[in-house]
């Protein structure tokens, strides 16, 4: 019997959803975090977590995982934080709204982009918006530095929000890595934020018995290799890719 049984809460696309799923799937396979056929992988694709602790949460499925309610606590911790913070930080959210504003406005953002459905009114044009006029005075390394500490601080003192599931935290840490890495290239400040260990690559499994000669022949060798390395395969005595192939179609 599973463990989990996910999904938790109901899940559904929201206005951002689907653009972040894919804009996060194009970068992880050009990084080799993910196959090279994601977009088309249902595992990948489905917005509901899968109860095999074997196979990484990404984080469109989280809210299957959190719900609204723990979502809220973690958001709201954090905006804690920076309203406690020095003035040179929290002026920048105070001159946007209260920190009950910026917990809600977030905590959509987050509900939105993790599937929980069309929480956040405005999508990518709102979130640009928010950070080229509101936020612009901390789109920079010290603001981004800032950021991402209180971030930190906030995810260690949120454990208990993340259910016992090990792999919520890498979800949520993949999350923050992905829209940092996003906000560094748009706004030109070097990316040095570390939110702790991220979602492990995940690799497509082979079937050689189930393929044709033609879609063996199309893998790279790189996935030969491995792929016949976890058939049992010693693949010392094949050093190049026909050799590769010829023993794979032996399988």
């Amino acid at each position: 019997m599973s463990r989990y049984s996910y999904p938790a809460f109901p899940t559904r696309h929201g206005y951002m959803t689907e653009k972040i799923q894919r804009d996060y799937i194009t970068s992880a396979i050009a990084r080799g975090l993910l196959p090279e056929d994601s977009h088309r992988m249902a595992q990948i694709l489905s917005l509901e977590a899968s109860d095999d602790l074997s196979k990484p949460i990404q984080f469109w499925q989280l809210f299957s995982v959190l719900g609204p309610d723990r979502i809220v606590r973690i958001v709201e911790n954090f905006y804690t934080r920076v309203f406690a913070d020095e003035d040179w930080f929290v002026s920048v959210f105070a001159r946007v709204g209260g920190v009950n504003h910026h917990i809600n406005t977030q905590a959509s953002m987050w509900a939105d982009v993790m599937g929980g459905g069309p929480y956040y009114h405005g999508a990518d044009f709102r979130l640009s918006f928010h950070h080229t006029h509101n936020a612009i005075q901390l789109m920079n390394d010290k603001g981004a530095a800032r950021w991402t500490a209180l971030m930190v601080n906030t995810l260690e003192d949120c454990q208990a929000h993340m259910t016992d599931d090990p792999r919520v935290r890498p979800a949520l840490n993949t999350f923050l890595d992905h829209f940092m890495g996003k906000y560094a290239e748009e706004f030109a400040f070097a990316n040095t934020s570390v939110f702790g260990d991220l979602n492990p690559p995940v690799k497509r499994k082979i079937n050689f018995m189930k393929m044709t000669s033609e879609a063996i022949e199309a893998l790279s060798e790189d996935e030969l290799r491995t792929a016949l390395e976890e058939n049992g395969v010693d693949t010392a005595p094949y050093p190049g890719k026909r050799d590769l192939v010829e023993k794979a179609m032996m399988l």
